[in-house]
């Protein structure tokens, strides 16, 4: 067990970049909750690369190459400046410190952790250069696992080594992808209007995408029964819950679920 002090300041992070994951995570116990956390901000700190609407896709892709590369040999904080340079002022505050999300995972769980995100950086980097132009079924698959499928089985990989929870990893990668189908879902029109990009595949209609959503959250659905442990069950539970709610409401006509709804979710996950 690692037993160095995780810093407040990356649950402050946390909290301020992601109301809907901070909750799950404070179910986890120790080593778990702050592997998970830690990756949550290594993966954001990525993301807000890949999201910048004003950066050329070129500068996009050079960065998440090197910073996949990066990410695998020990952290290096002034080579990720240097690769970062060219964005710095544009970064928001879990990008510029990345290096501070990396030190406070444990050391048990590192590798995973690093692995993982440099897959994802590699992943973000290709789709960016493509410009996002998502054409086929084949094509939509291999986004969203790279930037949610993995992240499912980055999660199973951390429930067996801290846990002795052993999941399947198509499950684990369709919870991810159900997640982030009911995203592109919910952001269609605006991914569409602000960046000019559509992850709707050629000829799909949104009752495609909502199959797509549902082919996948059932899967997640069967990755739940696997859950042998409490803790790691109310941390999958709260997601996957939010994301049936949102996809019933959208496909209800409605654009997203309310404050409301969301923390009454929050409570009957804990109380089920």
């Amino acid at each position: 067990m690692n037993e160095k002090k995780f810093p407040k300041e990356a649950i402050r992070v946390l909290k301020e970049t992601s109301r809907t994951f901070y909750i799950p995570i404070t179910f986890l116990q120790k080593d778990l909750k702050h592997s998970v956390a830690s990756a949550y901000l290594i993966f954001r700190a990525i993301d807000e690369i890949e999201d910048h609407e004003e950066t050329a896709n070129e500068v996009k892709y050079s960065i998440l190459m090197q910073l996949s590369e990066l990410f695998k040999h020990p952290f290096n904080e002034e080579k990720y400046l240097q690769i970062l340079e060219p964005l710095k002022e544009a970064m928001p505050e879990v990008t510029l410190r990345l290096g501070e999300w990396i030190e406070a995972c444990p050391e048990n769980t590192l590798e995973i952790v690093m692995d993982s995100a440099s897959e994802m950086a590699f992943g973000m980097a290709k789709w960016a250069k493509a410009n996002w132009q998502i054409h086929t079924r084949d094509d939509l698959d291999d986004y969203t696992y790279y930037v949610a499928g993995l992240v499912g089985v980055m999660l199973s990989e951390l429930w067996e080594l801290c846990a002795g929870v052993k999941t399947d990893r198509d499950l684990a990668i369709g919870y991810g992808r159900g997640l982030q189908a009911v995203n592109i879902l919910r952001n269609e029109q605006e991914d569409l209007e602000e960046r000019g990009v559509s992850f709707v595949p050629d000829g799909w209609t949104r009752a495609e995408l909502f199959d797509y959503a549902d082919e996948n959250l059932a899967k997640a659905d069967d990755y739940m029964k696997s859950l042998t442990k409490r803790s790691i069950l109310l941390f999958c539970r709260l997601p996957l819950a939010l994301a049936h709610k949102s996809l019933k409401a959208m496909k209800d006509g409605r654009e997203k679920i309310t404050r409301a709804e969301v923390e009454q979710t929050v409570e009957e996950i804990q109380v089920d």
